[in-house]
């Protein structure tokens, strides 16, 4: 009776150490890959309770969420050759959990390999750019984040790691402590001689304008005064050509009424005139 009874403890005891060893779970936001003598054989990606084959099959998780990964700050020289220290990180994930096991087997490793590829082309993409476009984020091509992005994707997946890079962000661009200062005085020098030429060429551009509206103001003015003089000399003319009708048909009436216009501007401010009191100019102004 009891060596039944061990028998059947021990026949129990296997029953639920292969129930459990043919039993895994996949929890929510990871994959289970399953191994076969280390070769995968297949992928669970849906949560809940599996079964696989025991001890000929094991199982390995990897993290199906978005991961984030932070490089370390980096040394890199500009196109215009100056030193920056770049910090920058990396969102990315595996979407084939298969290919990433052969290729980079760990995340850690997977992760090292990301941030080989980041390095390389952050290195590469600024070092022709100058230091304004990177503080600015924008290059002829766009945008320097979106750059890196589809040169590190590419570089990934021509290598088949089976991970997808979503964004690669650079974080901060400083200057070394010990040249921001000699880069900033440069930098101000520059923009100064910018500043010196716009003005310099904003005076040459007001000379030629003024200088322009000038002769622009002479050529009307001339214009003006020959309208003027054209102008006064057919009223002149006109003038006259009424005078020598009026004159015309009465002279006597014109020479009275000339004479009288004569007073008006001799007598103007009272002056003491000396006439013989026989003259004809006298005789009208006395009324004879």
């Amino acid at each position: 009776m009891k060596k039944n009874q061990l028998i059947l403890l021990v026949a129990i005891v296997l029953v639920v150490i292969l129930g459990a060893g043919s039993m895994y779970i996949v929890k929510e936001g990871e994959y289970k890959v399953v191994l076969k003598f280390g070769e995968a054989v297949r992928v669970a990606e849906t949560p809940g309770l599996k079964l696989k084959i025991p001890f000929i099959e094991n199982v390995s998780p990897l993290p199906k969420y978005q991961m984030t990964y932070e490089s370390n700050p980096t040394s890199i020289l500009t196109k215009d050759k100056k030193p920056i220290i770049v910090d920058n990180y990396t969102v990315w994930r595996i979407t084939n959990p298969e290919q990433f096991l052969k290729t980079a087997q760990t995340v850690s490793a997977g992760v090292q390999r990301i941030d080989e590829a980041v390095y390389n082309s952050v290195r590469r993409k600024l070092s022709e750019v100058n230091y304004d476009n990177i503080i600015s984020e924008q290059t002829e091509r766009g945008n320097i984040n979106d750059e890196i992005t589809r040169d590190v994707a590419e570089a990934l997946k021509r290598d088949d790691y089976g991970v997808e890079v979503i964004d690669v962000r650079i974080k901060r661009t400083d200057l070394p402590e010990g040249n921001k200062q000699s880069v900033y005085n440069r930098m101000i020098s520059d923009r100064q001689s910018i500043a010196a030429r716009y003005l310099s060429e904003g005076d040459e551009e007001s000379r030629k304008i003024t200088a322009k509206a000038d002769r622009t103001a002479s050529e009307l003015m001339s214009q003006a005064q020959a309208d003027a003089k054209k102008i006064i000399a057919e009223g002149e003319q006109q003038a006259a050509k009424i005078y020598n009708k009026a004159y015309g048909q009465d002279p006597a009436f014109y020479n009275f009424y000339r004479t009288l216009d004569s007073y008006v501007t001799t007598l103007k401010n009272e002056p003491v005139i000396m006439l013989p009191i026989d003259s004809p100019y006298a005789k009208i102004l006395l009324g004879k």
